[in-house]
């Protein structure tokens, strides 16, 4: 069977789960043209609801929402449909949370905004291919927060417990945290 003929027969089912209702209604508008049956939520609870009714075989999973986290709907669909491809999305990107969205069963992390190319590039890729290398690898900057972020994370989001590990002043970890990834 052809690449096209498998993709044609295969079971297009999405699911994107987002609390951004403009970033919602313009990510299920441009996947429903590029052939998907979509479903798209806004919560923790729906994105439940409707992985326990109907797994689909891709999602895209906003990973910070209004009433938890998304990646307690990729543990749940993991859990029912483990073949399903799952892309996680965050404002708030960092490699702790891209490395457990992967454990959780994400096939691949996009920091926002991510437009709806990059997705569903994601989505079709094939599991066989390794992702292209970026165009814009990572700044010091950001490979610096990077690493203050994951601290943070394994001390459990306490910050004083983060700026003694890297020996830092509490306050200037404070304005660090404060602020968004650099580019």
């Amino acid at each position: 069977m052809s690449d096209l003929q498998e993709l044609l027969n295969a079971d297009r089912s999405l699911l994107l789960v987002d609390d951004d209702k403009a970033f919602l209604g313009a990510l299920v508008r441009a996947m429903e043209k590029r052939g998907f049956d979509v479903r798209g939520v806004g919560s923790v609870t729906d994105g439940m609801a409707a992985v326990k009714s109907d797994p689909p075989a891709y999602a895209v999973i906003d990973m910070r929402l209004g009433d938890g986290n998304g990646l307690d709907i990729v543990s749940a669909l993991n859990v029912v449909r483990p073949e399903a491809r799952v892309v996680v999305l965050t404002g708030y990107g960092n490699i702790a949370s891209a490395v457990s969205a992967v454990k959780l069963g994400a096939f691949d992390y996009l920091a926002k905004p991510a437009d709806a190319d990059d997705i569903f590039k994601v989505l079709m890729t094939k599991k066989s291919h390794a992702p292209e290398p970026p165009e814009n690898p990572m700044s010091a900057d950001r490979v610096r927060w990077e690493h203050i972020q994951r601290i943070y994370e394994l001390c459990n989001r306490n910050v004083s417990e983060t700026a003694r590990r890297l020996n830092m002043h509490r306050r200037t970890l404070q304005r660090i945290l404060a602020k968004r990834a650099p580019r």
